[in-house]
């Protein structure tokens, strides 16, 4: 299925609820590919059940964690992938 999506004026994309339902997960990772973007559904619970990832440190009263492991754990699964 192929849509044309309009980003909103603060850059923010909506995916169609047909294909959020397909997938069982609502955490997605979005590569760049020379002239297109990749948009894959994860599972962060069944990759990393030790990590709760958030935005930010500020998130969860400061339990969220670091850039540099959120970038550990994204590398991980795209080499599994």
């Amino acid at each position: 299925m192929k849509n044309i999506i309009k980003a909103t004026s603060r850059g923010q994309i909506t995916l169609p609820a047909e294909w959020r339902k397909k997938f069982s997960t609502s955490n997605f990772i979005i590569k760049e590919n020379a002239n297109f973007l990749e948009i894959r559904p994860i599972n962060i619970e069944e990759i990393e059940r030790d990590y709760t990832v958030f935005d930010a440190i500020r998130d969860n009263k400061g339990k969220g964690i670091k850039a540099n492991d959120l970038i550990d754990i994204l590398d991980k699964i795209e080499r599994n992938g």
